[in-house]
């Protein structure tokens, strides 16, 4: 799986010790990028980073530790990579999860909303400075093709009232094509380009950790899965690959552009959720790292 030569570019990859996070990031580096690897656990981070290191000779690969359902954790995250880096070619939004009970996050957010929605948005708006200061940038975020049965439901965005395991996740990715959509509007004239994308229904095991009905017709069917690395491709295709420099606000499936819902195209939706999303990670003020 090669897409482009990333040498001298630095990558960011969320949920990166395990999945298509984790062959994504072992791909760019094969590319040449310096990737860094934010992982909830310390030991699968470091235990995927050795892999990685041992694959691809002379790979510059690091480790942040950081759980991106949380407001305060995305801000260490950003801290830590600030601290080392000027520039960011690209942050794939790859962490997710399908949580098979309802649990709110540390900021009181419903779990899978925090995770797959709130965890693009607000690391995306810590890191958008050093982004749009580097050349041919690239935001990719990791939908699916379940945003087609999605609903944002504003009046109960936390699931308060209503809540199920799929619906909450539909949502979220749903949430993904119309952040990827509001985010290519308001970059527009930078020369930094964001898409999102359907990576398959893959067998990476994410959707069996929580437990529950869920988790178990997730085993049951995992054998008829994609693999993790045919899951990554399409992702890993619109980090370094040429054939889509330049290209921007668009939904990806198979290495092809898609057109998504027509939900995930109403913009006024789009602008809404962006605005809710503002005042949840308390950016009224234009909270900013740097």
């Amino acid at each position: 799986m090669t897409h482009g030569d990333l040498r001298g570019k630095t990558a960011l990859v969320t949920g990166a010790n395990q999945g298509i996070g984790r062959v994504s990031a072992l791909e760019l580096a094969k590319m040449g990028a310096a990737v860094m690897m934010v992982c909830r656990s310390e030991e699968k981070g470091r235990a995927a980073r050795e892999e990685i290191v041992a694959q691809v000779k002379g790979a510059t690969v690091e480790l942040i530790v950081g759980d991106v359902s949380s407001l305060a954790s995305l801000r260490e995250i950003a801290v830590r990579f600030l601290d080392g880096h000027d520039r960011l070619d690209i942050l794939l939004n790859n962490a997710g999860v399908l949580a098979t009970s309802r649990r709110e996050s540390a900021d009181g957010f419903e779990h899978t909303f925090a995770t797959n929605h709130i965890g693009y948005f607000y690391l995306t708006h810590l890191l958008r400075p050093t982004l749009e200061r580097t050349p041919g940038a690239r935001v990719v975020s990791v939908s699916s093709e379940a945003h087609r049965r999605g609903v944002i439901n504003f009046d109960d965005l936390h699931g308060r009232k209503r809540w199920s395991a799929t619906g909450s996740y539909s949502a979220s990715k749903l949430a993904n094509a119309l952040f990827t959509r509001e985010l290519a509007r308001r970059l527009a004239g930078t020369g930094v380009t964001a898409n999102c994308l359907h990576p398959g229904v893959i067998g990476s095991g994410f959707a069996s950790t929580d437990g529950g009905i869920v988790a178990m017709l997730a085993r049951l069917v995992r054998p008829l899965l994609l693999t993790n690395e045919e899951g990554a491709r399409t992702q890993v295709y619109l980090c370094g690959s040429p054939e889509v420099a330049g290209v921007t606000g668009k939904y990806f499936d198979k290495c092809k552009e898609r057109t998504p819902s027509r939900a995930a195209q109403d913009d006024a939706v789009a602008g809404d959720l962006w605005r809710v999303s503002e005042e949840l990670c308390g950016l009224k003020g234009g909270v900013t790292l740097q």
